[in-house]
């Protein structure tokens, strides 16, 4: 965690600002982030990054162009007050000159949009990595019951023994575990698994849905765990 003077502690999971106004990309940002064992927390204009930045953040990942109060005021008064929190700058300018001034204001990286969730999640770790704090993203096995879902495996195991998930059908499954009780809306899902820049339609989901519930509960017999939300999504409930 920074502080004034700059100093650090080790975290068993660190806390990561995503400041972005653009709600997809924010939430898609914030799931890649807490599938890697980071604690992601969200600000979706200037002011509240500024404050949430000031609160303990161990890294900032900060998009330009912030309502209230841009991304490069942010970082010039976190350098003037003395905070060393690392900041991965977001923006869609893509000019010399943008990158330039990030920098020298004291950006830690920059990354123009479009861009890949993993990349960003992978340039957070390279940043933690070089500022001296070390990432330990604990446990990354869900369990309910007979169901395990061993996220570092990818593996999704009825009584412990694989049931061979295809990626997409995992990553939907993983995104829904890891959120319980929690209403999903299919937009939502869509961006989490498939991207933000994805062509499909709505109808995807419901297809993977299908093809979940057959595997989990006509072929192993689980009870049901994927509830429909109808007009909305879905919600996971374990029994």
């Amino acid at each position: 965690m920074s502080s004034p003077g700059g100093t650090y502690r080790n975290m068993a999971a660190m806390r990561i600002l995503v400041a972005e106004d653009d709600a997809s990309i924010r939430e898609l940002l914030v799931h890649h982030l807490a599938r890697d064992g980071f604690i992601p927390i969200e600000a979706p204009d200037g002011p509240t990054a500024l404050r949430l930045s000031r609160g303990g953040a161990d890294l900032v990942v900060l998009d330009i162009g912030l309502p209230g109060l841009d991304g490069l005021d942010i970082t010039r008064t976190l350098r003037r007050e003395g905070r060393t929190t690392p900041v991965v700058m977001l923006t869609a300018r893509a000019e010399e000159v943008d990158r330039i001034v990030g920098l020298e204001l004291g950006a830690d990286d920059y990354v123009v949009k479009p861009f890949s969730p993993r990349e960003v999640v992978a340039r957070v770790r390279a940043i933690l990595r070089r500022s001296g704090l070390k990432h330990d993203p604990g446990p990354q096995v869900l369990r309910f019951g007979r169901l395990e879902i061993d996220d570092s495996a990818r593996e999704v195991r009825v009584d412990g023994v694989d049931i061979g998930l295809k990626p997409r059908e995992y990553a939907l499954l993983h995104a829904l575990a890891e959120n319980v009780a929690v209403a999903m809306s299919r937009d939502t899902l869509l961006e989490r698994v498939w991207g933000y820049d994805f062509d499909g339609d709505e109808r995807t989901v419901d297809v993977h849905v299908r093809r979940l519930r057959m595997k989990l509960e006509e072929q192993h017999g689980l009870p049901a765990c994927i509830q429909t939300l109808h007009g909305f999504g879905y919600k996971f409930s374990p029994a």
